[in-house]
């Protein structure tokens, strides 16, 4: 079974982004970049990553 980690391997900051693109099957990059196109849009990706930060375990 497939589960959603936050990265260990792949982590700039808390390892979110890695973890997803780990889920998905995709490049870290392109998640990074997910992440900040949506903080650039209202500022609510940082909300969300602080929020993805505290639910998303450790692997």
């Amino acid at each position: 079974m497939k589960r959603l980690y936050r990265s260990d391997r792949d982590k700039m900051i808390c390892g979110v982004c890695g973890g997803i693109a780990e889920y998905f099957d995709l490049d870290p990059t392109l998640v990074r970049l997910g992440w900040i196109v949506f903080f650039a849009i209202g500022g609510s990706g940082f909300i969300a990553y602080i929020i993805a930060a505290i639910v998303i375990p450790n692997h």
